[in-house]
């Protein structure tokens, strides 16, 4: 199953209100391994930027006057991400962003299917903090490197969020190692031995037989005397 975890950061916290995506970052993973595909754009929102929103993701006004508008690469987004269900922490509020960003490109809203890791932690885990940070330490995540939030970054360590709320790494088992190669998340080989192609010789029995004779109170014989 083909998914992209996906994240923004924005100037604001209402698009109704004007505020603009300014950063987008996503990840493609293929039955919950990253496949080492992404998707990373920063934007040029046409407004200043509020100082709360740059002390939480540090994308200043001279950083941005140079990047692209979202419409220059929104036909790039939207092929990358396709029909594949999206994967996002606190969904409504990156889908509105999106959502509002394509309407000004006078292009069709999203209408992918999604999972909101929010949802899926407080199901998992009600009454415990479910931040991404917080659900990091949890599942023992390295984030040493998220002093500020970054759309690509945020990506990265909520895919492995998400494998973990999913069932965990033991999920890995099996998987195509072609698949997962170059990704975040690398399948692990599972080795198939097989079966003996013959039965023990008269020889082996014997020897066996006299190793066995050698042996002083075997656990059997107790189990079977128990």
């Amino acid at each position: 199953m083909r998914e992209i975890v996906l994240d923004t950061e924005t100037t604001g916290l209402d698009p109704l209100a004007g505020h603009r995506v300014v950063e987008v970052g996503c990840i493609e993973l293929f039955n919950t391994v990253a496949t080492g595909k992404t998707f990373h754009a920063y934007f040029n929102p046409q407004m200043i930027m509020p100082v709360g929103a740059q002390d939480i993701h540090g994308l200043t006004d001279e950083f941005l006057a140079d990047k692209p508008l979202f419409a220059d690469r929104v036909d790039e987004f939207l092929e990358f991400v396709g029909d594949a269900q999206l994967v996002i922490h606190n969904a409504q509020f990156d889908i509105g962003f999106l959502n509002a960003e394509l309407e000004r490109a006078g292009k069709a809203v999203l209408t992918n299917a999604y999972v909101d890791t929010v949802s899926m932690a407080r199901r998992k885990m009600p009454g415990q903090r479910v931040s991404l940070d917080a659900l990091c330490e949890r599942f023992g995540i390295d984030n040493s490197s998220r002093t500020k939030h970054g759309a690509l970054l945020d990506s990265e360590l909520l895919a492995e969020v998400y494998l973990e709320l999913s069932g965990g790494r033991q999920r890995d088992l099996g998987l195509a190692p072609e698949v997962a190669a170059t990704g975040l998340l690398v399948a692990v080989d599972v080795v198939v031995r097989p079966a003996r192609p013959h039965v023990a010789s008269a020889a082996e029995l014997a020897a066996h037989a006299e190793f066995l004779q050698k042996l002083k109170e075997p656990l059997w014989l107790k189990a079977e005397a128990a």
